[in-house]
């Protein structure tokens, strides 16, 4: 499966990549100021592929906290019931140690 994804996936999407790296190096402004768009305050000329691969790894930081957030309540169930799984291995360990008590031979 991991190889799967490797040849099939990965190495399209960084080929694609680079590509789309290579066609569009051009620098273009990114402007912070909204109310002055003649001569902007605050702006940084970069290449056209840096914005948009920073939107991208943005994109996958939001996207992953979102879904480690949602999925918080899960991890915290599975937690408690590991806890209670330890404390019920520990009450049968226990209770083995403890030596039979004898039976009465029904007569």
């Amino acid at each position: 499966m991991r190889r799967f994804l490797i040849y099939f996936i990965l190495i399209p999407l960084a080929v694609i990549g680079i590509a789309l790296a290579v066609a569009n190096r051009h620098a273009v402004v990114l402007s912070f100021d909204p109310f002055n768009v003649a001569s902007p305050a605050i702006s940084v000329s970069v290449p056209l592929f840096v914005l948009l691969f920073a939107a991208l790894v943005i994109g996958v930081i939001i996207g992953g906290a979102a879904v480690w957030f949602r999925q918080g309540r899960w991890r915290r169930q599975a937690r408690n019931e590991k806890v209670e799984v330890d404390r019920l291995r520990r009450e049968v360990e226990r209770r083995r140690e403890i030596p039979a008590l004898p039976t009465r031979d029904a007569a």
